[in-house]
């Protein structure tokens, strides 16, 4: 049997073990803004389409935006539908009723805008204080939240509201939790992946639990904009 590449199996961990980590933001997010039949969402570096599908569950049609194309196939296998690139214009020719961004790139947003409609809701959302976050201290200090207010006020966005919420990364066994943590791309571009692997193994050791399952408390911050 031909092995699964590399790719393939870091997006299969990020479906099956990682992306559930962040059903609380999804949920209190859709919550805030009332999602519900006959919405329209488009959604940026959506992965394997998660946060899809549970707008979906509330009734409304979403779509999605992934680059990466082993999480774009496994999405589509969820029978969404993603694109490889932000859409210049609505698909459907209606636009957009909610953007959102819970991992923002600036040129991604820039070119998404043009599809939400005249007063529609952007969600932008990142990591919280570094004080209420295991994850990024676990990765060794990982990347800093970005500025999210100012990600509003460079695009131009009529700021509406933040929220912070409570995401957990709880994991089994210490396995599985490198495997989640490796899937999150906060490792992409290390010169060594499997010193990269030893190192966040010895890390996950203060936060393991005596039955072997490992427990990462952090908060995440949201933002909502609207359209002007």
């Amino acid at each position: 049997m031909t092995p699964m590449p590399t790719a393939t199996l870091v997006a299969r961990d990020w479906a099956e073990i990682q992306e559930r980590m962040l059903v609380p933001l999804y949920e209190a997010v859709y919550d805030r803004l009332e999602v519900g039949p006959g919405d329209r969402l488009l959604g940026l570096d959506c992965g394997a389409g998660l946060a899809l599908l549970l707008a979906a569950g509330r009734g409304a049609v979403a779509t999605g935006v992934e680059a990466d194309p082993a999480r774009r196939a496994l999405a589509r296998e969820r029978l969404l539908e993603v694109l490889a690139a932000p859409p210049a214009a609505p698909l459907g020719n209606r636009p957009y009723d909610a953007l959102l961004a819970f991992s923002p790139a600036p040129a991604a947003l820039a070119a998404a805008l043009p599809a939400v409609r005249r007063g529609g809701a952007v969600v932008l959302a990142d990591w919280g204080p570094a004080e209420r976050c295991t994850v990024p201290s676990v990765l060794g200090g990982g990347p800093a939240p970005r500025d999210l207010d100012a990600l509003v006020e460079r695009a131009g966005l009529r700021p509406d509201g933040s929220g912070r919420v409570f995401c957990p990364f709880g994991y089994a066994d210490a396995d599985s939790a490198v495997r989640g943590l490796l899937s999150t791309r906060l490792y992409d571009g290390v010169a060594d992946p499997a010193l990269a692997e030893k190192e966040l193994a010895e890390a996950l050791h203060p936060y393991e639990r005596p039955d072997g399952a490992v427990w990462l408390p952090n908060i995440f911050r949201y933002v909502i904009a609207r359209v002007a």
